[in-house]
């Protein structure tokens, strides 16, 4: 399995496909073991290099506290483990937070910055504070994020979709065992939530130059539209791309994986 050490962890990585570099930064509780990972909607036109974030997944679980500067400065010791020196840079909820923080503080390694479902925080809002959520029976709180996700699944949704209700309940399950027993691994999750807390890029923004793509899901309920409309409005470089779907617009709507593979090739 392709570890490397990048600063002060192990960090679990995988590459794929040959072409354009791009860095593929993953949202809250991210593990590549679950499959399919949204990389694979990007196909094999680019040299992929995914990874599991300090506190998740195969990467080592330090002790706390995390913050987003940290978050950055894994993510540009992997670059320079890897000998990468720039690259393309895709983040997605909280990996786009992550992102944002990479971007405004090592500008000259993100040739372009997708950033999908997430919030700068500050004068531009937080995302939906998730941390609040980690009390909460297993089963109440997977009904919660999926109500959270898309605004659509409403009671009264739920009482006429049954089966498909079920059916996405089942999947986050599945998802859930994946390293659920394996040692502080729940540290490493709330000390990633905690980080979360915290992220403020907002009045930073504006020194971004490279070109920037900001994707939103119609009926996200964790990083509303607004919050990457404030994000594009404090970037001059800035495109904004609304999906229909919620905070997994990307699989929801087909037109999402065409839009941000166009931006990465530069089309």
């Amino acid at each position: 399995m392709p570890f490397v050490r990048a600063g002060d962890i192990d960090v679990y990585y995988e590459l794929q496909g040959d072409g354009p570099r791009v860095l593929n930064i993953s949202g809250t509780g991210g593990d590549l073991r679950r499959r399919p990972g949204l990389a694979s909607l990007l196909g094999d036109g680019f040299t992929l290099l995914s990874y599991d974030q300090r506190g998740l997944g195969q990467t080592s679980i330090p002790d706390g506290p995390y913050s987003m500067a940290g978050y950055a400065e894994d993510a540009a010791a992997l670059l320079d483990a890897l000998g990468w020196d720039s690259c393309r840079v895709m983040g997605t909820s909280f990996g786009g937070m992550v992102a944002q923080e990479f971007a405004v503080t090592y500008p000259d390694r993100v040739e372009k910055l997708v950033l999908n479902c997430t919030s700068s925080g500050g004068a531009g809002n937080p995302s939906y504070p998730l941390h609040e959520l980690q009390d909460l029976e297993p089963e109440t709180r997977m009904r919660t994020q999926l109500r959270l996700s898309d605004t659509r699944v409403t009671p009264e949704w739920e009482q006429e979709n049954a089966a498909e209700l079920e059916a996405l309940l089942d999947q986050r399950r599945k998802m859930a065992l994946i390293g659920a027993d394996e040692p502080r691994r729940e540290l490493g999750a709330r000390l990633q939530l905690e980080a979360r807390v915290h992220h403020d890029v907002f009045d930073r923004l504006p020194a971004l130059t490279m070109p920037v793509l900001v994707c939103a899901g119609a009926y996200d309920g964790i990083a509303p539209p607004a919050n990457s409309r404030a994000i594009v409005g404090q970037v001059a470089t800035a495109r904004y791309e609304e999906f229909e779907g919620g905070h997994g617009f990307f699989w929801q709507d087909p037109r999402a994986a065409e839009v941000i593979t166009a931006f990465l090739h530069g089309v």
